[in-house]
């Protein structure tokens, strides 16, 4: 009987064990924030590709993967980061009290050592495997990132402005990890990118506007002032993220693509007006479900159809 009792409690054991690395693994996964590496792979994808347009930068799988790749570490250490720094807040909100820096589910140090492993090997192999100026803009974004716009979300409702640019960068990565260089197209991705978030985040902050005054963060201004301010914030952006989108140059089927562009684009601001005009919690989540639709969508049409580098 002891023998089956020891070879029960040692399978007991290992079961456990494996529960626990499983969790453990799953936590460090939950920490590099997959949902929003998703879009930026996505946005990267598509400015590496249009960045490779002549023979002297032809397209090549290896090279996107090597950019996707460093650019998913510097992306990962960042939101890794971002949860260490924010762990204590976060604590406060029922949307990210079960992020595990925030319900103490991993040590702080583990955290921190994690995000600064991940965000220097990204950086360095994007410096060796692409380029430095792609190195670069990584570097820029996780800083700008994480000690501008981070501390300004408990300053001043002017952060969603601020977060904006480090936050269209991807594209702009991507761009220069393919070509070495930037211009005007790369920049109109870049602003469609920057354009496009203030419509998503007002959607998440007015869903979550309880939370974020409960910890402290000033994402939206209070009494009167948040009402106009989420107004302007959501529908100037959108009127002129339809208008940049239609100001790109298709290489062909220019009718599909303007056709195209201007179907996604007023679908979008319909679902902008819809939550400026009813502020309900239903209506945020349209508009957000919205935005997450509308952005890959734009950016494969206009991999598909408009110029490419040197094209």
């Amino acid at each position: 009987m002891s023998g089956h009792s020891s070879v029960a409690e040692f399978a007991s054991s290992v079961a456990r064990g494996r529960r626990f690395a499983g969790n453990t693994l799953s936590d460090y996964w939950a920490l590099t924030k997959p949902e929003v590496n998703l879009l930026i792979l996505i946005t990267t994808s598509v400015g590496f590709y249009l960045g490779c347009g002549s023979e002297a930068r032809p397209f090549s799988f290896i090279s996107l993967f090597n950019t996707l790749l460093g650019t998913l570490l510097v992306a990962s250490g960042t939101g890794t980061l971002n949860q260490y720094i924010e762990r204590e807040f976060d604590a406060q909100m029922r949307r990210t009290a079960r992020r595990p820096a925030a319900a103490g589910r991993l040590k702080s140090a583990a955290v921190l050592t994690f995000g600064i492993v991940l965000a220097v090997t990204g950086s360095i192999y994007l410096a060796i495997a692409a380029n430095l100026l792609a190195s670069l803009l990584a570097i820029l974004t996780l800083l700008t990132y994480l000690f501008v716009y981070t501390p300004l979300k408990r300053k001043t409702p002017l952060c969603v402005l601020v977060g904006a640019f480090p936050g269209a960068m991807p594209p702009l990565i991507g761009w220069a990890a393919a070509s070495g260089r930037l211009n005007s197209e790369a920049w109109m991705l870049y602003a469609a990118l920057f354009l496009w978030q203030f419509p998503h985040f007002m959607a998440i902050a007015w869903m979550y506007r309880e939370d974020y005054d409960r910890a402290g963060y000033l994402v939206l201004p209070k009494g009167k002032a948040r009402v106009s301010f989420v107004t302007l914030e959501t529908l100037l952006p959108l009127l002129a993220l339809v208008a940049i989108s239609m100001v790109q140059f298709p290489t062909r089927h220019a009718a599909i693509f303007y056709c195209a562009g201007a179907v996604l684009g007023l679908g979008f601001l319909h679902f902008g007006l819809e939550f400026v005009l009813q502020r309900s919690r239903a209506a945020a989540r349209r508009l957000l479900a919205a935005s997450i639709v509308y952005l890959p969508l734009l950016f494969v049409l206009s991999a598909t159809l408009c110029n490419r580098a040197g094209s």
